[in-house]
């Protein structure tokens, strides 16, 4: 289309030059150049105008199966009224937010008072309650806009139009939950998990485990081409040590595979003989060098170590569904140089007592890329890994999902690649997705009674065996299977942990207390999956098909007379906004919220609309309500694809 753009261009210019010259009656002649620019312009026309159609009818398409975000279309409205109102502003603001209490309508633009602020920087004085009034007036024709009314200082409350809102919910019932469409597939590396080799992961590695995956579920969701990696501590002076000991411990380790089942006693082990034996010490730096010289014998003692790692840290990816791809500090070694290479040429490395740092304006402390051995540190892998990224992976966005304490010198590390040119933040997304400790009820950071950082795996087992009593308590060993109990089982274990980290927001620190994780009331993940069952059970018991809902979706208007299938409605329909919420600023905990308040919705709506209607005395179904069947099976829809992107599986039965 391009081309063809540029095409129609230029023969429109000597079309245009030739019409100037016939103009000019002194150069009046027949001109034969004039009918085939003619011919060609009309030809190209043609073909511009069918490509045009084929895209927009893709783009069409595409958008027909899409949930639709109702705030952005209030914006996109009220963006135009308000350009309308205010044509001396450049870029003037859209505020839309939907409304908490129903007296106010479904959604306010919130706008007026901003306007009248910039217009008064500008010299003008106006009320904002008569911006209001203007964009009111200026509001286009549209078909979800039913009323509009001024309120306070200047807010202007909306009410939707209801057939609207009804054919969205069909739209919904019919495509199935379709993301929004977008522009274009970008490219996104999400960094999270990151334990270190020969040490175990313990509950520090939980959040980030959790909310790297559910990050890269929901980019996944969107239509992103996600790159999801684990950034493994598998490089370092720590491993001399670790194989001094192995070639002592188990000296036939070349042609035997040394049989290390604690792999954290085998680490404390060296550590301890590193401390106390100064010849060991002397030959675990031996170690080291000969390991960075890649000598094959002490590469395998190497790959020896990290395999007994990976085949622990599985075992947690496995019951926390977690996929990721292995990309540690060892990646990198050989990039590290280059970095160096191109810090030195650009002049922006200098030397402090023998370390080769880099400063960078405005940044508290500077990056050692070189230490006085040598050797390289965090920061130059961290740089290497930042410029793979960028150059190699060509990602459009590359979140790092650690603990809060790495904001600086993730920081530093970002201002250090904008200095250098890697990358414009106005085209690459590079942000840092920090969070909280995990802490114990007691208020301090989480350990075992002896004082020890919690085992992730033991965290996991310790779920399993909570979980299980619960179940048994509800007396639901009576009603399933023995495979029933044991999804139910993981089902509400895992869920519930990962629940209960997600739903907090990130940023603060959060208790973990199974007690309160457990508990099926309230704002958990035991809650919201025997609600989800609930609901997925109604039209089973009313003996509703998957294929009589479709068709009653396909043929049957839903209908949103009662308050309570209205309120029901809009909520299951801000989905999409709650999406473009956590893509601006990735805070997960606003999903778990509006998960939260569409089960309670939902109840609401349950307690007050009968679905089915039920005799009394031999219980049998009289009466299938089957607008209000659509509207349980839109909420179990919107709330199985948010169990989805929060990595919980909830089972058919519970």
């Amino acid at each position: 289309i391009i081309q063809l753009l540029i095409q129609y261009d230029k023969e429109k210019s000597l079309l245009s030059a030739e019409i100037e010259s016939l103009k000019n009656p002194q150069s009046l002649s027949p001109s034969q150049r004039l009918d085939e620019l003619r011919d060609e312009n009309t030809k190209l026309k043609y073909r511009l105008n069918i490509l045009k159609r084929s895209l927009q009818g893709g783009r069409t398409a595409d958008c027909c199966k899409s949930m639709t975000n109702i705030n952005q279309r209030l914006q996109e409205v009220f963006g135009e009224a308000i350009r309308a109102a205010c044509p001396e502003l450049d870029d003037p603001p859209v505020s839309v937010a939907a409304n908490q209490q129903a007296k106010f309508g479904d959604y306010q633009c919130n706008s007026a008072m901003a306007l009248a602020q910039m217009l008064k920087a500008q010299g003008v004085k106006i009320n904002p309650r008569e911006i209001a009034e203007k964009i009111i007036q200026n509001l286009a024709d549209n078909d979800l806009v039913q009323k509009t009314e001024i309120a306070g200082p200047g807010f202007i409350n909306i009410q939707l139009k209801r057939p609207f809102v009804s054919k969205l919910l069909s739209k919904l019932l019919i495509n199935g939950v379709q993301p929004p469409p977008l522009d274009s597939r970008k490219r996104v590396v999400v960094d999270f998990s990151s334990p270190n080799i020969a040490k175990e992961m313990h509950v520090g590695h939980l959040r980030s485990t959790i909310i790297g995956e559910s990050m890269s579920r929901l980019f996944e969701f969107l239509g992103y081409d996600v790159v999801r990696l684990n950034h493994v501590g598998d490089w370092g002076t720590q491993f001399g040590m670790l194989i001094a000991h192995l070639q002592d411990k188990f000296p036939d380790y070349l042609t035997s595979s040394p049989p290390i089942s604690d792999l954290q006693a085998f680490y404390k082990e060296s550590k301890k003989r590193f401390d106390e034996e100064e010849d060991f010490k002397k030959r675990a730096y031996q170690c080291v060098v000969r390991l960075q010289s890649k000598e094959p014998n002490f590469i395998k003692a190497w790959n020896l170590i990290c395999d007994v790692s990976r085949r622990e840290f599985q075992k947690v990816y496995d019951c926390l569904d977690i996929k990721i791809v292995e990309r540690g500090e060892s990646y990198y070694q050989d990039m590290m140089t280059k970095v160096v290479k191109e810090f030195d040429e650009r002049g922006l490395s200098e030397l402090d007592e023998g370390r080769k740092i880099v400063f960078v304006p405005g940044q508290p402390i500077p990056l050692t890329i070189v230490k006085s051995d040598g050797g390289y540190t965090y920061d130059t892998s961290d740089l290497a890994a930042l410029h793979q990224r960028i150059f190699v992976e060509k990602a459009d966005m590359i979140i790092y999902v650690t603990d809060s304490g790495q904001a600086t010198h993730f920081q530093v590390v970002f201002a250090a690649a904008r200095m250098i040119g890697w990358y414009n933040p106005q085209v690459t997304r590079v942000e840092h997705a920090g969070f909280g400790v995990v802490l114990g009820e007691d208020k301090k950071k989480f350990k075992t009674r002896s004082g020890e950082t919690v085992r992730l795996m033991d965290l996991l087992e310790e779920g399993l065996k909570r979980s299980m009593d619960k179940l048994k308590e509800k007396e639901r060993d009576k009603v399933l299977t023995p495979e029933e109990l044991t999804k139910a089982q993981r089902s509400v274990a895992f869920g519930c942990i990962k629940y209960a980290d997600l739903s907090h927001n990130r940023i603060n620190d959060y208790v973990f207390s199974f007690d309160k994780m457990l508990d099926d009331r309230g704002n958990t993940a035991a809650y919201l999956l025997y609600a989800f069952t609930r609901i997925r059970s109604i039209a089973r018991l009313a003996n509703i098909g998957k294929a009589t809902l479709r068709k009653a979706a396909e043929t049957s208007e839903v209908l949103l007379d009662h308050e309570k299938e209205w309120k029901l409605g809009k909520c299951i329909l801000r989905f999409p906004e709650i999406l473009q919420k956590i893509l601006d600023d990735l805070l997960l905990h606003t999903l778990s919220d509006y998960l939260y308040e569409l089960a309670t919705t939902f109840t609401e709506f349950y307690d007050n609309c009968y679905c089915v209607e039920k005799d009394r005395q031999t219980g049998e179904v009289v009466k299938v309500n089957m607008w209000r069947m659509l509207l349980c099976e839109a909420t179990a829809a919107i709330m199985a694809k948010c169990f989805d992107i929060l990595g919980i599986n909830p089972v058919g039965r519970m």
